[in-house]
């Protein structure tokens, strides 16, 4: 129960629609006056999002197991293994062609993390509802 408490407690504090709508590179540029802090804003931000995003995908990977026992199959458990796979892929191609709009310059890399991040933070909202 204690698990499930702290999960809840993470994803809120990471879907809340205030930072959901918020843009990391803004978020990380209230504090931090240049490119090089704005980037080490983001890779924090990004390790602590992917952290959250593991951490619902070991809830959804119990509830799926359970609904297998359940059912006496397997196809919960192998369909959300091949979405994540999927979204993992979709995360990296999509956010590499926003890292193509801006052509080269300096805010590439702050385009694409902050891209990771947004798409992460909607991924926990995803896969916290078929966790319960």
């Amino acid at each position: 129960m204690k698990t499930v408490l702290l999960a809840l407690a993470a994803t809120l504090t990471i879907s809340q629609p205030s930072l959901l709508a918020a843009d990391p590179s803004l978020e990380c540029s209230i504090s931090n006056d240049n490119q090089v802090k704005i980037g080490d804003c983001l890779t924090t931000t990004e390790s602590d999002v992917d952290g959250a995003v593991n951490l619902a995908l070991g809830f959804a990977h119990d509830a799926a197991k359970e609904l297998d026992n359940i059912t006496e199959g397997t196809s919960s458990v192998k369909a959300l293994e091949q979405g994540q796979s999927d979204w993992s892929a979709y995360r990296d191609a999509h956010c590499k062609f926003v890292g193509t709009t801006f052509g080269g310059g300096s805010g590439t890399g702050i385009a694409i993390q902050s891209c990771r991040i947004e798409l992460g933070r909607l991924r926990v909202t995803e896969l916290m509802k078929f966790s319960q």
